[in-house]
């Protein structure tokens, strides 16, 4: 994709950090933007923000976990703005604890938003982006969905379906015109440790199974030097020059490489 200005966009999860960094950023490349999110007091916000740096934005309440809903989006995206050629499917939450220690419910939540809600939003959208052989979606995934990572275990198995999910997503658009991107950032400053604010409730229980481990999170989150704005700009790269893999975060490498080194071993024994 040479040029992202006058292109269409929908980000979920765009009412607060790297979703909305994304939109902002896609506004700022010249991109008319339908930001999508579960809170509508955050989207209002999101949309005063984005409206206000001159971009052409519409705002839709949905849940991800709903295919009706993700159908109603690009319905409504499309009625507003035309043909969509990219789509950012964003929207997860961040529960924390030990696998033996993390509740059926909790897991039914992980799955149902981080994993099921990029599958509503692929057979959604997809479709179309084929037919006319042409766009780009973008997954969020995370560090942890190619490293594994104790104290977010259920996340990161999730994580890491989300990662095979891309691949084999990737290689069977080959040849259509549609591209994949897999963003797997690490720590960034957001709120994802807070993520509990939007547990419904029919998962019912604590979203952190150890208040320790909790804690822990949220102070990674607190100090992590990288910003949802850089995790946006290394995805408008990334849609620039049609790249799959984009890790953005510091973090990343040096635990992808002990990872490596680890299997390469595995291979040699």
């Amino acid at each position: 994709m040479p040029a992202l200005a006058g292109r269409v966009a929908v980000v979920t999860g765009a009412a607060g950090g790297i979703g909305r960094a994304m939109a902002l950023a896609l506004g700022h490349a010249g991109c008319q933007v339908v930001l999508a999110d579960i809170e509508v007091a955050a989207l209002d916000d999101a949309l005063g923000e984005i409206r206000s740096q001159g971009t052409t934005a519409i705002g839709v309440q949905g849940d991800v976990r709903s295919k009706e809903d993700m159908e109603a989006l690009c319905h409504q995206a499309h009625a507003r703005f035309g043909p969509i050629d990219i789509v950012c499917l964003n929207a997860g939450v961040s529960p924390s604890g030990a696998v033996l220690e993390t509740s059926e419910e909790t897991w039914r939540w992980l799955i149902d938003v981080n994993l099921m809600g990029v599958v509503h939003g692929l057979r959604a959208f997809v479709p179309g982006l084929v037919e006319r052989k042409s766009g780009h979606v973008v997954i969020t995934g995370s560090v942890a969905g190619l490293v594994p990572t104790p104290s977010l275990g259920p996340y990161s198995a999730v994580k890491h379906a989300l990662t095979a999910l891309a691949e084999v997503l990737r290689t069977e658009l080959d040849g259509t015109g549609v591209h994949v991107s897999l963003i797997c950032p690490g720590v960034v400053q957001t709120g994802i440790a807070e993520s509990e604010r939007n547990r419904p409730p029919d998962y019912p229980g604590p979203s952190h199974a150890d208040p320790e481990l909790a804690q822990r999170y949220r102070e990674a989150v607190a100090a992590s030097t990288t910003s949802p704005a850089h995790v946006a700009a290394a995805v408008i790269d990334a849609l620039l020059e049609n790249r799959f893999l984009v890790l953005p975060s510091p973090e990343g490498p040096p635990m992808i490489d002990q990872r490596l080194k680890e299997l390469q071993s595995a291979i040699g024994s």
